[in-house]
Parts: structure tokens; sequence; C-alpha cells
């Protein structure tokens, strides 16, 4: 395990924002937007830290970390398995897909296998974004390895839900680049995907993409996407990954207007806020002050921490890389 250097302000920017938009976006899930309306007006608060999506992203961190970034399938799969009592413990806030998950790799199953059957969702997405600050300023790099952990949660049917985990990966890694910016994002991602086998995922974050640059304003955007993108399964990465890229790029990349615009949005709310504040926290040069008092000094402390750590292991995996690459150099020129 690496140890823990002082935190990028960057990652622990990323870290916050998902975890905000999580849970600014908990009590709005699965509304429609004139439901949000009725009960709360316009949503700009949150309470706690975060859930489920959290809860995910802090174990496949906790994976990075421990295997100094190298972390697979398999990996992940420990992990989620060692946080079983948690889980469980929270069962109403997990999607069938990954409490199935959880309860085949109890049972013996190979975390080869345990993607089988499963429906589309968000769940490897969600929490996909330690894997873009692991891989800070690659996003090809970011959105192979997102390719491979999201392996884990969805094949076959559904694994038009791993091109989206490497689109949310894409983003992040490339919002950590110099003079970023969110339309530099946007490409990142919209390029993750596989050339052929991604080609369902890139087109409908193509579409998304394009209704928010022709929308006058975030209602008329919200209404036409709502009308055109929404999923049987209300939290298929089909609806929410291209929600979250349009919002983060009609928000023009500022984090507390791209938060709010997911929060606000209808249905799968938590997510679609937590990966546009994960895209977005990683560009802000700061976060609002308002977000830092009310998350409280444990929770700033908690991801102060972790981002300590995961930058540890960032700078030691691409220093083990680097090396391999000199290696393989090295051996082509000379054979």
């Amino acid at each position: 395990m690496s140890d823990a250097s002082a935190p990028s302000p960057a990652f622990v920017r990323t870290i916050l924002a998902s975890r905000v938009g999580d849970a600014m976006g908990t009590p709005t899930e699965n509304l429609t937007p004139t439901q949000i309306q009725e009960r709360f007006g316009w949503v700009t608060q949150f309470s706690g830290d975060g859930t489920d999506d959290s809860l995910m992203a802090t174990i496949l961190a906790e994976a990075l970390i421990a295997t100094g970034g190298s972390a697979g399938p398999d990996e992940w799969a420990a992990g989620i398995l060692a946080h079983r009592t948690e889980i469980l413990g929270k069962s109403d806030k997990f999607f069938p897909s990954v409490l199935h998950l959880l309860e085949k790799l109890a049972s013996g199953y190979r975390p080869a296998d345990v993607a089988a059957g499963n429906m589309p969702s968000s769940s490897s997405a969600m929490c996909i974004w330690p894997v873009g600050l692991l891989h800070a300023g690659d996003p090809d790099a970011a959105a192979h390895h997102a390719q491979d952990l999201g392996a884990l949660i969805h094949t076959g049917l559904a694994d038009h839900c791993v091109d989206a985990a490497s689109m949310i990966a894409a983003a992040v890694a490339a919002a950590q680049s110099p003079g970023a910016d969110i339309d530099d994002c946007v490409t990142a991602a919209l390029d993750a995907p596989r050339p052929d086998s991604g080609s369902l995922m890139r087109r409908a974050a193509e579409e998304a993409v394009t209704l928010a640059a022709d929308s006058p304003d975030y209602a008329r955007f919200r209404e036409q996407y709502q009308l055109r993108f929404n999923r049987p399964i209300f939290c298929d990465s089909l609806e929410t990954v291209p929600a979250a890229l349009a919002l983060s790029l009609l928000a023009r990349g500022d984090v507390r207007t791209a938060v709010e615009y997911g929060a606000n949005f209808g249905r799968d709310t938590d997510t679609i806020a937590a990966m546009a504040g994960a895209i977005c926290g990683a560009l802000a040069a700061a976060l609002p002050q308002d977000w830092l008092d009310q998350l409280g000094a444990p929770a700033r402390h908690s991801a102060e921490r972790l981002a300590g750590r995961l930058h540890a292991t960032a700078l030691s995996y691409t220093e083990v890389r680097a090396g391999r690459a000199a290696r393989t150099l090295r051996v082509l020129r000379e054979g």
C-alpha cells in the first residue's frame, strides 16, 4: 500500500464534488422533474457525503491503492467482498446487479463469471473516477483501465456500460491536464469507447452533447432529454452517462451548476450529479465554500487522506509504467 503524500488539490476536489453530487441527488432519485419541482422547488442543499455511488468509488480507490495502481476485476471483486457487511447494511441503496454480484462472489463464483446476466446500470460508471485520477492527464490509459474493471459488473448485452465507465474515467483524466476545459473533457469522453463495439454509447453521448449545445437553456434541455433518452431501466448508463456529460457541458464546467443540474434533472439524479461532480470538480479552481462548510471537517479530512494516498499511488504507478516502457523500447531498439 502506498504511503500518503500531500494531497493533490484537484484529487480532493474530485472526491468531494462527486460525494456532494451523490448526496444532493439522493432525495430526488427516481422522481420526475415535475415531482422534484413540486416537492423541493430547486434543490441546492445536501445531507451527508454520499451513498452507494461514493462507497463503491471508495472501495475501488482502496483496491487501486492496495495494488499500487494495477487493480483489475479480481482485486476490485476482493474489495467489494471485503465490504459485504457494509453493503448489505445499505442494501436498499444498491442496485440489484451489485447485490447479485456480491452474493455470487460470496458463493465462490469467479470474478470473471459474476457479470453474466446483469442488467444495464450505472454501477461501474458512477464510481470509476478514481481510475481517471490514477491516470491523470492520460485519458486513453484511463479508458482502457476502466474497460477492464467495468467487465466485473457488465458483459454481453449490457457491455455498453463498460464503455460508459471508460467515458467518465477519460473525462476525469483529461480534466487533470494543465489548462484543460470542459470541451477537452467531453472530447476525451467521446473518444474513449471501443471503435466498433462502443458505437452505441458513443452515438448516445454525441446526440446528448449536441442537444445540450443546441438547447437555449437547462429547462428546455431537460424536457427534450427526458423525451428522447429515457430508458426502460432508469439507471441504464445509456441514459445517465450522456446526461452527465451533456449537463457538464451545459454548465460550462462550473461545478456548482453542473451538480445542481444533475440533482434536479430527474430519474437517476444521484448518479448523474455524482458523475458531473467528479468531472467538473476535477476542473474547478475551488469548491463552493458552503459545500465545504456543510460537509464538515471529518468529511473533508477523509477526502484529503484518500486523495493523498491515491496521489502517491498514481505517482509510483506511473513510474513503474514508465520503467516498463523504457525497457521495452530498449529491447526493440537493440533487437
